[in-house]
């Protein structure tokens, strides 16, 4: 049996991207054009700038990844886009840029929800067992989401005010440092102490919610106290601090919500899975308990096409196409 090829478009926020993968979990190619430089003199993304230069790049985006896969358009079963949730105008792109080549090469098309890709992003690493957990981390979300079969999906928790990676960057901005302020604060925390006393959003005791708005207050209070005392915190110092709290809530909830639920797989996804100083905790705390972890590649944390095809590979399996209507959705939600 041939096993499916999936083309797979996402454009949700600043990265351009085009894959093909083969079976769900074997990436052929996997392109990604980055609009960092664009958006860093702004210190965020811009949605308009966004959108342009994905009008700018995704033909030649998926015109390599075709290429580098070593496949035509003709040999693909499906084309994969992601629908939402993200910036409209930038959805939009990927989403009609799909359309077109679906219509064109009569080919089914599949509406994948962001969140979904990112989750997995990890099959493309080992195969996923159930029941699993997942720890969804990113500059715009922050779940935990149960599944306990393929492509189907139960949020246990979610933030109920900023998504960490939202959080970071503005500590980061607070710390004059460059965006993205995700990467830049958890390097300078590894060069700090955890010595500044900063709160930890526990919640109800039986919420898996978080909470990360009066942590960056907090931040924003610290630092502006001591210039008006005519103190000046280390910043690696205030990193590190900001980093420990952080990375005790998420490691601390999702280890309990593995202990309740009874699950001995859990899986990190989301750009903030990059990040050094959580991956340890989490690895650490895996190891102890017993609960096989699998977090993806730094390549595959980010936005990235190969895991909306690896979602879209699912989706095509189980009958689950769009129509002509396929729209993007800004606020799609996960569990539909």
């Amino acid at each position: 049996m041939m096993k499916t090829l999936i083309l797979g478009i996402e454009t949700s926020c600043d990265e351009t991207s085009a894959a093909v993968v083969r079976g769900g979990t074997e990436i052929l190619s996997n392109v990604v054009s980055s609009q960092i430089e664009s958006h860093k003199r702004f210190g965020g993304v811009v949605p308009e700038i966004a959108s342009r230069h994905h009008v700018e790049q995704v033909t030649y985006i998926l015109e390599q990844a075709l290429e580098e896969a070593e496949v035509t358009l003709d040999d693909v079963d499906a084309i994969a886009v992601t629908e939402g949730p993200g910036l409209v105008g930038a959805l939009l792109v990927g989403v009609n840029a799909a359309k077109a080549l679906a219509f064109a090469k009569n080919k089914p098309l599949i509406g994948v929800h962001h969140i979904a890709g990112h989750i997995y992003a990890n099959r493309l690493v080992e195969e996923l067992e159930f029941p699993l957990l997942s720890l969804v981390v990113s500059g715009g979300h922050t779940e935990l989401v149960l599944m306990n079969e393929h492509g189907r999906y139960e949020v246990i928790g979610e933030t109920r005010d900023d998504a960490v990676g939202e959080a970071y960057d503005k500590v980061a901005r607070t710390l004059g440092l460059p965006y993205p302020g995700g990467p830049q604060i958890d390097k300078l925390a590894a060069e700090g102490e955890a010595s500044i006393d900063l709160p930890r959003a526990w919640l109800e005791a039986d919420s898996y919610d978080f909470s990360f708005s009066g942590l960056k207050s907090a931040v924003i209070n610290t630092l502006h106290n001591a210039k008006q005392r005519g103190e000046e915190p280390a910043p690696a110092d205030v990193a590190a601090s900001f980093q420990a709290s952080v990375v005790e809530v998420l490691v601390g909830k999702t280890m309990r919500a593995v202990r309740e639920r009874g699950v001995e797989r859990l899986v990190m996804a989301g750009g903030v899975a990059a990040n050094r100083g959580l991956r340890e905790a989490l690895t650490g705390a895996c190891e102890e308990a017993g609960v096989k972890l699998t977090i993806p590649p730094l390549a595959l944390c980010t936005d990235n096409a190969a895991m909306i095809a690896a979602a879209g590979a699912v989706m095509y399996e189980r009958g689950e196409f769009a129509g002509d209507r396929l729209n993007g959705e800004p606020g799609l939600e996960l569990e539909r």
